[in-house]
């Protein structure tokens, strides 16, 4: 393939990034990046989008690729023949820049590590708008235009909501409502297939409503009486919709016999300094949490006593002891349905057991992503967590 050839002598400048919100922050980091040169743009293919963000392209690569040509501070662009987070090295090799630009939050080691390889410049911009605009960035558009119905993160207990379960021994479930300040992955143990019920009801956000109750209308909603497959269990319904910090009390029956909800504002503060999430992958088609299930009053009481001894923590505070029973509470769901532990997911537990107190798989398990308790959150490779408050 021929080189990509720059005129008048001018450097040849390289960018690259997915574009998939094409807004004014792009169109003013081009305009910077051309003062370098002559500019060069790679464009994430829509597979690498997906593969990277778990999620479909709001534009189509071929529309994108329109796109970004159009403006007029671009030279050329081109979709990255690549894959993963360095999709456009074989690009990169092919136009053979004087100079790679990015944002100062798109950078890293391994990209300046290949300028240096290739005796390439490596420049970071601050994200700078035009006079008299707004700062732009994706995310910050993702997160103003994006539904804002909550997510649920199972703390300790959970399972417990399912009355096959719950027959042989009543406790809590732990549960938490969080913002959506995150594209979460779908079938990531977030309660993505309730909140896309509720989503049916309310498309953008939760009403002004009693909380209990619009949890009891999504539970009904979403669980057809006519349908006499599988039930989703109280807590997805009860963790969305109901803020703060909530434990529900099942006895053998679907709906709780008592709920509890903490609203204090330091409890809540000191649970986000200390959990965490990490994204490991969606739960795979066809796989079978329940398959090879053991569930005992033995273990359920071990599922119980984990819940109530990780309450008594939170309450208190206690960090130690909270990690103790948030860790014992995952060993007692893995006990009793053993097929959580897909092929992968000790690969990302053994990742982070010397960073943090305590780890588990969120919601069903089987992938998806993981919770960890740690002393303080990492700055970077997690996702921290905004609790929702009942305003």
């Amino acid at each position: 393939m021929q080189d990509i050839m720059t005129s008048d002598n001018k450097k040849k400048v390289f960018v690259s990034g997915c574009y998939d919100m094409l807004h004014s922050g792009h169109v003013a980091f081009f305009k910077e990046a051309s003062r370098y040169g002559d500019l060069y743009v790679g464009i994430g293919s829509d597979a690498t989008v997906e593969q990277l963000k778990h999620r479909k392209t709001v534009y189509s690569e071929k529309e994108r690729l329109y796109m970004v040509k159009a403006i007029r501070y671009v030279k050329d662009a081109f979709i990255n023949p690549g894959s993963g987070m360095l999709d456009f090295l074989p690009l990169l090799d092919r136009i053979r820049p004087d100079i790679f630009v990015v944002n100062s939050d798109g950078g890293s080691d391994a990209k300046r590590e290949l300028c240096r390889e290739r005796g390439i410049e490596y420049v970071v911009l601050e994200r700078e708008p035009e006079d008299g605009l707004e700062a732009r960035s994706t995310t910050s558009l993702r997160r103003d235009t994006r539904c804002h119905i909550p997510y649920r993160v199972d703390i300790a207990g959970t399972w417990i909501d399912q009355p096959y379960v719950s027959q042989h021994g009543a406790g809590w479930a732990l549960t938490a409502s969080i913002e959506p300040n995150h594209d979460f992955i779908e079938r990531g143990g977030m309660s993505t297939s309730t909140r896309n019920a509720a989503r049916k009801v309310w498309p953008y956000e939760l009403p002004d409503y009693n909380e209990e109750m619009m949890a009891r209308l999504l539970f009904c909603f979403e669980n057809d009486p006519e349908n006499n497959g599988h039930v989703s269990g109280a807590q997805d319904a009860i963790g969305i919709c109901m803020s703060g910090l909530t434990r529900h009390f099942y006895d053998g029956h679907y709906w709780p016999a008592r709920i509890e909800s903490c609203h204090d504002e330091a409890t809540l503060r000191w649970l986000e300094e200390h959990i965490c999430l990490v994204e490991m992958f969606p739960r795979r088609p066809g796989c079978s949490v329940v398959e090879g299930k053991d569930i005992n009053p033995e273990k359920v009481k071990a599922l119980t006593a984990a819940a109530d001894r990780c309450w008594d923590a939170i309450m208190a505070r206690d960090l130690n002891r909270f990690a103790e029973a948030f860790r014992d509470s995952f060993e007692a769901q893995v006990a009793m349905f053993p097929a959580m532990m897909q092929p992968g997911v000790q690969e990302h537990i053994d990742r982070w057991k010397d960073k943090a107190l305590a780890w588990k798989m969120l919601g069903a398990g089987g992938g998806g992503h993981l919770a960890l308790v740690v002393d303080e959150i990492p700055a970077e490779g997690v996702i921290p967590i905004k609790i929702r408050r009942k305003y």
